[in-house]
């Protein structure tokens, strides 16, 4: 009998409505490998991309229709999670593989944000001295790396690779308005898992996860200017900016403050008054739709929502009123293939960090060869 617990469930598509999907196609990559998948609203592959090295974290497709990723950096990490999520070398592959352009950073982790033209933003890292890693608030006692907490960075280069922009945590951010949550080790603080440049070009949306913050960072000051906390967010990830200003975060729930139920959520907050305008959760107990780490909510240009339960590979669209109308769960299965990180998650993985819908026209290389083959008979 199959022991793993989700191949005996189902797998690939499990269900699709046509007439309420936005339709498209569904950019993933699975964690345990060194491949980005493109499939249809029929869970069929159409194209792939053999990368770099093992998956940092998730790939994009650029405006121009190259793959943006973040890979695996060989080499030594400052603490063995570091294994699981970070990400040095950032690339731009085109639709063939070919690397185009490349930067690394040995602490680059989490999230890179490629702007299409050579720049990126992106978080990493810098150890604190032991001195300044005792001022960091809350956490695990003790569960320091040799008496060292890694404090974010920041980081924007341009496309000669040349640093045009920082913004550290260890300047910048209230160690007491920000404590760790006391289920969180010390090693690494706040731990930043997205960031986003606003349409504004002023400022930029960040994610804390072991805080349960989110931030927007006015780029000129580098102050503050914007947060919601732990009162309404619980080990969030990928907040994004949608086009009437609000903010769209996937809110994972782990430790939800004032509630027993550990549930997933994904939310739209008016930024004026931080008041919740759109919400969706499992309408069963609220227990169906749950991850701990990872996640991602995309909004797309229907007005429907595509979500990835990230540790058990599940990509989903909902409409604006709740209704599931697309389905699929990863199908490759694979143990991590790293030592380090196969200790810390045994066993075989379809794990995966984020998922992205495209329509066709975002994908100008596959309208080509699409419309070079013809229509298809069911068309």
């Amino acid at each position: 009998m199959e022991q793993n617990t989700l191949k005996r469930r189902r797998v690939g598509l499990t269900g699709v409505d046509k007439k309420r999907s936005f339709g498209g196609y569904t950019l993933f990559c699975p964690l345990t490998s060194d491949t980005a998948h493109l499939i249809d609203i029929d869970g069929q592959e159409v194209h792939s991309w053999k990368l770099p090295g093992r998956i940092g974290r998730h790939a994009r497709i650029l405006p121009n229709g190259n793959l943006a990723v973040n890979t695996l950096r060989p080499g030594p990490s400052p603490f063995p999670f570091f294994n699981k999520y970070g990400g040095g070398i950032m690339s731009e592959l085109n639709p063939d593989g070919q690397v185009i352009r490349q930067y690394a950073d040995a602490l680059g982790h989490h999230d890179q944000y490629h702007y299409g033209d050579g720049r990126i933003l992106y978080t990493s890292l810098e150890a604190l001295s032991p001195e300044e890693s005792a001022k960091v608030v809350g956490g695990v006692p003790g569960s320091e790396i040799d008496g060292i907490t890694y404090a974010d960075t920041i980081n924007e280069v341009d496309a000669d690779g040349k640093l045009t922009w920082r913004w550290k945590v260890s300047e910048r951010l209230p160690k007491k308005e920000y404590p760790l949550q006391p289920h969180y080790t010390r090693e690494h603080y706040p731990l930043i898992n997205a960031v986003l440049p606003m349409r504004d070009g002023k400022h930029i949306l960040a994610s804390m996860r072991s805080v349960s913050a989110v931030v927007i960072i006015e780029k000129s000051t580098g102050n503050i200017v914007w947060k919601l906390g732990s009162d309404v967010l619980a080990q969030q990830h990928n907040a994004t900016e949608l086009e009437n200003g609000n903010i769209l975060i996937f809110d994972n729930g782990a430790f939800r403050t004032g509630e027993s139920i550990q549930y997933t959520r994904a939310i739209e907050v008016e930024r004026e008054t931080k008041k919740i305008v759109w919400e969706y959760h499992d309408k069963s107990q609220m227990v169906y739709f749950f991850t701990p780490f990872m996640g991602s909510a995309q909004r797309l240009s229907n007005g429907n929502t595509l979500l990835c339960e990230s540790a058990f590979g599940r990509i989903f669209e909902v409409t604006r009123d709740g209704y599931a109308c697309w389905e699929y769960v990863n199908p490759h299965f694979a143990p991590y293939p790293d030592a380090a990180a196969a200790k810390i998650f045994p066993g075989e993985s379809n794990a995966l960090f984020r998922a992205y819908r495209y329509s066709l026209d975002e994908i100008p290389w596959l309208k080509e060869k699409l419309a070079s083959r013809g229509p298809r008979k069911e068309d």
